[in-house]
């Protein structure tokens, strides 16, 4: 059957070309308008950015298009590498991946003592214009500011690709994994703190996504475009990456690139990850996800839920495909404490499995077996590199899995994810804080190998959370709160030591819901497709297919799902997640 699988899912804001700005001729005409209203004799641009964008490129564009103008680069003022190192130190730590997350502000990166660079012919410039991250703080009275926004996916790319360098920081290091763990422990937290304040006060913002042909919109619309998307139900826009487990389901079902080896992720509701497309005409827009939280955070997530994460997004989805693949990595996630005081996080990853799909032998390793003698395990960890295995049968309980199965996993538990399996992983939303104890693969795949994390993870495993409990807690822990006639609801989790609540709905009928109190975020798990609709016309209906994810801001309350198109007539699931309620804080 052919894929339906919306790859590149967008918000439509209207449907005129003219709104959004395409290419830097049209950027830079526009702005030339904008200063007509100037009076300033020295008219001053501020072009500020994210962390990646490629700058000189900037600066080449904006030199071509202001004759007679001064640029000044931010670079130029920053405190030296040694001195940024010294006071990010505690941030930064020795660990290859893992840091401690960064309070600093971006005024730090500033040196009092360096000045930009002194032009002798600076009083007949007729513009003066600062690129880089940190421009508006450098110069706060612009005539015109411009922000340039970035996706965390195209990050990453350029980051993998080495064109990209980490902020106060002109040296490409080829190490990968360094650069992520300073990105996402200083730099993202420096600049999206930053970023909140530039984005309430700039003329213009610009995607940098595709730096050869970028587009520009007005923040008066930008604003519109946000407060059009947390009124109703929208999807982020997903990404796929190959690995050393990888599968070929998702290739199939999704219609993806087949000269890619595999597909082993889809990021499919990873706010921090995922971005946001906004439609102008035919002409699209990309944003952060993120921006939309920064933006609307008691819309989208809920009062309460607000109150206790801040302006973060507690819940995440994405998939992750092993069919005719190989066995995931045995990992374990930290605790409560163990991020607060290690990492400076607000809380645990706990997740789950939702099996999609599954064949004969598909199998998932979780908890540990009741004879297990941790010393022995211990040993035996730390023996694998140089006797090159590790036998895990001996150590971990392996359960074969058929789809629709719901697997618990509370950080501390040991777990894998085995072959010939699709899961919908729902998990709270620290992503990367996974310690890998053991990858059966890495000898025998030439894949850049992820760091394996044992000391990490024998101080984080839950040695109690062996065979009898796993199996009496932690699968398929299903509870009936709704049986009618073409309509079945069912609490399948999470474990009671997480804040996110799963429901399972299967149905042939129209399932009336309320977000109560909280995001809700949903996967349509079984059938062709589905349509999000409002019982009184608040919002376009919304057409979600097989496998998507999709997201229900709280601001909307009330909400409809039924059976649509191909699946009319027949029964469709749903699982839905949010925060529980008796977890937030009480008014």
């Amino acid at each position: 059957m052919k894929s339906n699988y919306d790859k590149q899912p967008f918000v439509r804001i209207s449907d005129k070309n003219e709104d959004c700005m395409v290419g830097w001729d049209e950027i830079i005409a526009e702005i030339h308008r904008k200063l007509q209203q100037c009076e300033s004799k020295c008219k001053k641009i501020v072009v500020d950015c994210y962390s990646a964008v490629d700058e000189h490129e900037v600066m080449n564009a904006f030199r071509k298009g202001f004759k007679n103008s001064l640029i000044r680069h931010t670079f130029e003022v920053m405190c030296s590498k040694s001195y940024i190192d010294s006071i990010l130190y505690k941030n930064i730590t020795y660990d290859q991946l893992f840091g401690y997350m960064s309070d600093h502000d971006i005024s730090r990166f500033f040196s009092f003592s360096k000045n930009f660079s002194y032009y002798s012919g600076y009083n007949t410039m007729e513009y003066e214009i600062y690129v880089g991250a940190g421009a508006s703080h450098l110069c706060p009275n612009a005539d015109v500011l411009i922000y340039i926004d970035m996706a965390r996916r195209e990050i990453r790319k350029r980051f993998t690709e080495n064109s990209a360098t980490n902020l106060a920081s002109n040296r490409y290091m080829s190490n990968i994994f360094r650069k992520l763990k300073v990105a996402y422990f200083i730099d993202w937290r420096v600049l999206d703190r930053y970023k909140k304040t530039v984005l309430k006060k700039c003329d213009y913002i610009i995607d940098a996504n595709q730096m050869e042909n970028p587009k520009m919109i007005s923040r008066q619309l930008f604003d519109e475009s946000l407060k059009i998307t947390v009124s109703k139900p929208f999807r982020l826009v997903p990404s796929f990456e190959s690995g050393i487990s990888g599968g070929q389901w998702m290739k199939k079902n999704f219609d993806l690139n087949t000269e890619s080896k595999n597909y082993q992720t889809c990021f499919d509701c990873i706010a921090e990850e995922n971005s946001l497309m906004f439609a102008f005409g035919d002409t699209f827009f990309e944003i952060p996800a993120m921006d939309l939280v920064f933006k609307h955070p008691e819309k989208l997530l809920g009062t309460r839920v607000f109150e206790r994460f801040g302006d973060e997004f507690p819940i995440r989805f994405n998939i992750i495909d092993t069919m005719r693949g190989k066995n995931m990595n045995l990992e374990v996630h930290p605790t409560d404490d163990y991020m607060k005081e290690k990492f400076g996080m607000k809380y645990a990853q706990d997740e789950s499995y939702y099996l999609l799909d599954a064949k004969d032998d598909s199998a998932v390793y979780l908890g540990l077996n009741e004879d297990v003698d941790p010393e022995t395990m211990i040993s035996d960890l730390g023996d694998m590199y140089s006797v090159g295995k590790f036998e895990i049968d001996k150590y971990v309980t392996r359960y074969p899995v058929v789809k629709h199965d719901h697997l618990l996993i509370p950080a501390g538990t040991v777990h894998s994810l085995g072959q010939n399996c699709v899961a919908l992983e729902i998990a709270t939303s620290p992503y990367i804080f996974a310690f890998k104890l053991w990858e059966a693969n890495r000898f025998t795949f030439e894949y850049e190998m992820y760091p394996l994390n044992v000391k990490r993870g024998i101080e984080v495993i839950q040695w109690d959370r062996r065979e009898l409990s796993v199996q009496s807690e932690l699968i398929n822990h299903f509870e009936t709160l709704q049986r009618e006639e073409c309509l079945h609801e069912e609490r399948t989790g999470l474990h009671d030591f997480a804040f996110i609540e799963t429901r399972r709905h299967r149905f042939k009928k129209t399932v009336f819901h309320r977000t109560e109190g909280s995001v809700n975020v949903l996967n349509l798990v079984s059938g062709r497709e589905v349509i999000v609709e409002s019982p009184s016309g608040r919002f376009e209906p919304l057409i979600v297919h097989y496998a998507e994810t999709f997201i229900i801001p709280n601001c909307v309350g009330e909400y409809t799902i039924r059976p649509y198109g191909e699946s009319e007539g027949k029964y469709c699931i749903t699982i839905k997640a949010f925060v529980r309620p008796e977890t937030m804080p009480q008014s």
